[in-house]
């Protein structure tokens, strides 16, 4: 659950001036950048209440805001000492993990890379490849068919979250082109407490007290747009160190945050627990969040 792939790149002050330039602004409603929880690996074959949510979210992101052009895709386990987008022509699965199920490692997801020129970016591209498990496991249940283009951007997880914000405002014109911005993490993510527990499929244990105190400040800062508290979220935040002992699976929150903007305030999509500890929830940002949950909600009452 670990595993991290790293890319290389230039400057990083060069970078993120060339992220910045040549995203040219459409008028369009724009897609709402997206944070997804995705969990342990098992995940992929348990798909449990936050896969059930995964595979209503592609067909109500389509039916409100039409079909993404391009997936611009973040995630804890693809980081890099500066941002680098990986511009394959082609992408695959990768199992970036051990010790699970080994039917994970006969699932796929192969589908087309998005040209970094394309998507509108204009940063450090690598010609490496593929996809890890926080971003072809949520794909594979909201996109089954592969058939949208994916564009994989490594990031800095030694940034702090207001940094990360950042990093996502230079993304936000992308949003009104067509290109869904999609982040992957984990809202809680202890793994020593998961493994304690043991990854039983069969009996889901009651969420721990820590985990539960953690989600609720998330969700009441994010909902008053309380910024300058969940970007100190290791100092305010109950149980922060213990909820997220190393914050690689947070931090693309912010990413996806800033891609939305500050204006407007997070929404959770969705809420639940695995293994009593892993918080699996997901949130909506911009000015297009409430179209997106709305939807959701009616897909939810007549399913």
């Amino acid at each position: 659950m670990q595993g991290h792939r790293t890319a290389h790149a230039k400057p990083r002050n060069a970078a993120h001036r060339a992220l910045r330039s040549n995203i040219s602004m459409q008028s369009a409603l724009p897609l709402p950048p997206i944070f997804l929880s995705h969990g342990s690996p098992m995940t992929a074959l348990e798909p449990r209440a936050a896969g059930a949510f995964m595979q209503r979210l592609g067909p109500a992101i389509a039916a409100t805001f039409g079909r993404p052009r391009a997936i611009l895709a973040l995630s804890a386990h693809s980081l890099s000492r500066q941002p680098v987008l990986l511009a394959a022509a082609q992408h695959a699965a990768v199992y970036d993990f051990g010790n699970f199920d080994p039917r994970l490692n006969t699932l796929r997801y192969d589908v087309a890379g998005a040209a970094a020129r394309a998507a509108g970016i204009a940063t450090q591209a690598t010609p490496q490849g593929g996809l890890d498990h926080g971003i072809w496991t949520p794909l594979r249940y909201a996109w089954p068919d592969a058939d949208i283009p994916v564009l994989p951007l490594a990031w800095v997880p030694s940034d702090s979250p207001a940094e990360q914000f950042a990093l996502g405002q230079a993304l936000a014109p992308l949003t009104q082109q067509g290109v869904l911005v999609l982040a992957s993490g984990s809202i809680t993510h202890n793994l020593r407490r998961v493994f304690a527990s043991g990854l039983n499929a069969e009996a889901e244990q009651p969420e721990i007290a820590e985990s539960a105190a953690f989600r609720h400040w998330w969700l009441e800062r994010s909902s008053a747009s309380d910024w300058p508290a969940l970007f100190d979220y290791r100092l305010r935040a109950p149980h922060a160190q213990d909820m997220h002992p190393s914050d690689e699976h947070l931090l693309p929150w912010f990413i996806a945050a800033g891609a939305g903007g500050p204006a407007h305030p997070p929404l959770r999509l969705h809420d639940s627990v695995t293994y009593g500890a892993l918080g699996m929830d997901a949130y909506a940002f911009g000015p297009s969040a409430a179209a997106l949950a709305a939807a959701l909600t009616g897909a939810t009452m007549t399913a």
